[in-house]
C-alpha cells in the first residue's frame, strides 16, 4: 500500500465526512482521480462545530486559524502541534530555495492576530530554515515605525503583503532619506501588478522580487519559489508532502501536458486531523514543466471569476489592470480597489487608484482612462447608453484612503457595497 492510500483509508476511517464523500470509492483504491473532488461548501459546512464533522478525532492540543469565511461563518483550520512544526518545516525547506543567504535580516511585516496566520507562520518557517535573521516588525506597525527600524536594523530583506511594500514606498518618496537599503522582496497574500513593480525599481533599484512561497492556511504548504529556475508567477510542488493536481474546470479531467490552464487542487499527505483530499486552492494554474519532473514546476494564473457583477456584465480585476497598463507612461500605480453600488435601481462601479505621483492633468486623463476600458469592454459602454448601468467613475486616492482587511492587512479588491444599509 503506497502513501496516498495509506493516508486516504485512514481518513475515511475517522472523518465523517470523507467515509460520506469516498462511499461509491472501492476500499484500497489506488488512483487517487477515482475520488472525488471537496466540494468547498459542503466541506466547511462539515467543519461548523469545531470541525466535528471533518477531523479524524478529537480535538484536545495544537493551534487553531481562521482561513476566511464571513464574521458570521467563519472557516477555521485546525492543525496539532506535530502537523503544525511539519508543515513550517517543509516550508522552511522550500523558503532556503528562494535567494535568501545566510546573514541576511528580514523584516517580517506580515499581520498578526485575530487568528490570522502569516505572520507566525513566516517567523516559524523562516526559524526552521535556519537561514536569516528575522526581525518580527508586523504590518500593523505604523509605517514610519517599520522605516526607522528598518534603517537602524539593517534590515536588508522585506517579508509582507504588497499593500504594507505600496505603503513604505509612499512614506519613502516624501522622506527619500530615510531608504534602507533593500536587496530583496518576498511577498504574499495578493499578487503585485506591473505598476507596482515599477515603482519598487524606482524606490529599492537593487531589490529582487519575488514570492516568498505559495501557501495558505487550509491548504497548507503549495509551493515554493525556485531562484535558479522560477520565474514570477512560478512556484516548483512540495512532492515530500503533497500532491497537486491540476484539472479542467468544466469536466473535471485531469491535465497532465504543459501550458493548459486548470483548476488546482491539493492532497496533503502530512494532515491527518482536518484532513485535505482533493481539495481546491481557489486558483488557475498551468504546468511549465513536463510530466513527471521531480517537484514539478507550476504557474499560477490568478484566481478564478476575480471580479463584479455590474448589471449583467461583470467588470474584471484584469480589465482595471490592462487599462491602468496601457497608461503607464502616464502614470504609475501603487494600488486600486473597485467599489460596487447600487443607487436609483442601478448598479455602479467605482475604481479608486492610488497613483505613485499624482498626476497634474488627473481629470482629463481619468476620462481617457474610463473611455479606453469603455473600448475594451464595448458591453460596459453598451449598458450604460441603454440606461441601465450608471457610467463607471474613477477617482484618484492616497494609500491610506483604500480599505484594507484590519486582519491580513491586504487591499480589499473588490467591495461590493450593494447591501450596505
Amino acid at each position: 500500500m503506497n502513501r496516498f492510500q495509506e493516508h486516504v483509508e485512514f481518513v475515511r476511517r475517522h472523518s465523517p465526512y470523507y467515509r460520506e464523500l469516498y462511499r461509491e470509492v472501492p476500499s484500497g483504491c489506488p488512483e487517487i482521480s477515482r475520488y472525488p473532488i471537496v466540494n468547498q461548501q459542503t466541506f466547511w459546512q462539515a467543519n461548523e462545530d469545531f470541525g466535528r464533522g471533518v477531523l479524524t478525532a478529537d480535538y484536545k492540543s495544537g493551534i487553531v486559524f481562521k482561513s476566511g469565511g464571513t464574521s458570521g461563518n467563519p472557516k477555521y483550520s485546525f492543525f496539532t502541534a506535530r502537523e503544525w512544526d511539519s508543515f513550517t518545516a517543509v516550508s522552511g525547506w522550500g523558503f532556503t530555495h528562494n535567494g535568501v543567504k545566510e546573514g541576511d535580516r528580514i523584516a517580517n511585516l506580515f499581520y498578526a492576530g485575530e487568528l490570522y496566520a502569516s505572520f507566525i507562520y513566516v517567523t516559524d518557517l523562516v526559524k526552521s530554515s535556519d537561514v536569516g535573521i528575522t526581525f518580527p516588525i508586523s504590518g500593523q506597525t505604523p509605517v514610519e515605525t517599520s522605516v526607522a527600524m528598518m534603517k537602524k536594523l539593517g534590515i536588508n530583506v522585506l517579508a509582507g503583503v504588497p499593500t504594507t511594500f505600496m505603503k513604505i514606498i509612499s512614506y519613502l518618496q516624501q522622506h527619500p532619506e530615510l531608504r534602507p537599503e533593500i536587496e530583496l522582496i518576498l511577498f504574499g497574500g495578493e499578487p503585485f501588478y506591473e505598476d507596482q513593480l515599477r515603482s519598487i525599481a524606482s524606490t529599492f533599484p537593487r531589490a529582487r522580487v519575488h514570492s516568498i512561497l505559495y501557501a495558505s492556511v487550509d491548504g497548507g504548504e503549495l509551493g515554493f519559489f525556485d531562484a535558479k529556475s522560477c520565474e514570477n508567477g512560478e512556484h516548483r510542488c512540495f512532492d515530500q508532502s503533497t500532491i497537486m493536481e491540476i484539472v479542467e474546470e468544466d469536466t473535471l479531467e485531469v491535465i497532465t501536458e504543459q501550458n493548459r490552464p486548470g483548476k488546482l487542487l491539493v492532497t496533503n499527505l502530512e494532515r491527518r486531523l482536518m484532513p485535505l483530499i482533493r481539495y481546491p486552492v481557489g486558483d488557475v494554474a498551468m504546468w511549465t514543466e513536463p510530466a513527471g519532473s521531480p517537484n514539478r514546476r507550476f504557474k499560477l494564473m490568478g484566481r478564478s471569476q476575480e471580479g463584479a457583477r455590474i448589471g449583467p456584465a461583470t467588470l474584471y480585476v484584469q480589465d482595471v489592470v490592462a487599462v491602468i497598463e496601457h497608461f503607464h507612461d502616464q502614470v504609475s500605480l501603487l494600488n486600486f480597489q473597485l467599489i460596487i453600488t447600487h443607487h436609483d435601481k442601478k448598479d455602479q462601479a467605482l475604481i479608486r487608484i492610488v497613483p505613485e505621483t499624482m498626476p497634474e492633468n488627473k481629470g482629463e486623463l481619468g476620462e481617457q482612462m474610463l473611455a479606453y476600458l469603455y473600448q475594451e469592454r464595448s458591453m460596459l459602454r453598451d449598458l450604460v447608453e441603454q440606461g441601465l448601468i450608471h457610467p463607471l467613475e474613477l477617482q484618484w486616492c492616497r494609500p491610506d484612503e483604500l480599505e484594507s482587511n484590519p486582519r491580513t492587512g491586504k487591499t480589499r479588491r473588490v467591495l461590493d457595497r450593494r447591501l450596505d444599509g
